[in-house]
């Protein structure tokens, strides 16, 4: 790790809004149905904001993943540029002060998890498109190969987990199919989906959950591969959702749908009941769309239990 230059570097840039809106931003709460969430956002930009709208944290860099953890730090696959060429992973405390990163060696990194061993799991896009799993002083661990195509480096992988009984839930996108890796690389279990998958979620019940980016729609599917509920604009006033990227299935049951190309005051982020029903919106003004996210609570009570993103 070389976390030093960088700590410093980033420290004198992140932001931190204790009270009030920052301009251009739009209320988070719905006050037909008196929801409010607090959410990290990731993208083009790189906050925390409250149930309000305000920005409560930046971080300078845009993001492709990221997660708030127990203690508070923030975990991000930070998008390439100067200081990370090939992508690559950080965990910050609030203060931006570095307390991990690895740069990616190849072209994006495009997925970041803390496990529970404390190890950190990340998805390198490139001629070897692969997942990693990397200690505290940056060794890799783990070297899993996924066999994907690699004519379009960013369109290979996103929201890579790491499930339960070691084994690894891959949406590829421009293959347009879920795969479920074991720790040799080979697929046991995959789904074909009707547009490019993002993100998939394997939940409690064995379904898996799949954000279907420029299908603008979510579908879950059991363990057979048969899809037993979808949302899509049709079911929805207002049609809003535009390029289902990140999703989030509450504990609650409801389903928190990010539409990445969003623009103006359109909204960036719907929370969506198993009947279909549209109960909470959240839209902005900021010209960089939500690209993934992390409800963090709701009306002021933080989420209990890992999220399910």
């Amino acid at each position: 790790m070389q976390t030093t230059s960088i700590s410093k570097r980033v420290s004198a840039l992140v932001l931190v809004v204790s009270a009030g809106l920052c301009s251009g931003d739009a209320s988070a709460a719905d006050p037909e149905n008196g929801i409010k969430h607090g959410f990290l956002a990731t993208g083009g930009e790189t906050y925390i904001a409250d149930g309000n709208g305000a920005i409560l944290w930046r971080y300078p860099l845009g993001a492709r993943d990221g997660w708030v953890l127990p203690s508070g730090n923030v975990l991000l696959a930070v998008s390439k540029g100067k200081d990370y060429p090939g992508g690559g992973v950080v965990e910050v405390e609030r203060s931006g002060k570095v307390v991990f990163d690895f740069k990616g060696t190849q072209s994006e990194v495009n997925t970041a998890q803390k496990l529970e061993n404390g190890n950190i799991l990340l998805t390198e896009a490139g001629d070897n498109p692969r997942i990693l799993e990397v200690d505290r002083a940056g060794t890799t661990v783990a070297n899993v190969a996924i066999k994907a195509q690699t004519k379009d480096h960013h369109l290979q992988t996103r929201m890579t987990r790491k499930l339960a009984n070691g084994n690894y839930l891959v949406p590829q996108l421009l293959d347009r199919v879920v795969r479920e890796y074991n720790p040799k690389g080979e697929v046991i279990w995959e789904v074909k989906t009707p547009n490019m998958p993002f993100t998939a979620i394997r939940l409690i019940n064995g379904n898996t959950l799949i954000g279907c980016t420029l299908g603008d729609l979510v579908i879950e599917v059991d363990p057979k591969g048969e899809t037993v509920w979808t949302v899509t604009n049709d079911d929805l006033p207002g049609r809003p959702i535009n390029d289902a990227c990140g999703v989030q299935r509450l504990a609650n049951g409801n389903t928190v749908i990010t539409s990445h190309h969003a623009k103006g005051d359109e909204v960036r982020l719907s929370e969506v009941t198993r009947d279909k029903k549209l109960v909470w919106v959240h839209r902005d003004s900021k010209a960089p769309g939500i690209h993934h996210f992390q409800i963090l609570d709701t009306n002021g009570k933080a989420l209990d239990g890992p999220a399910m993103k």
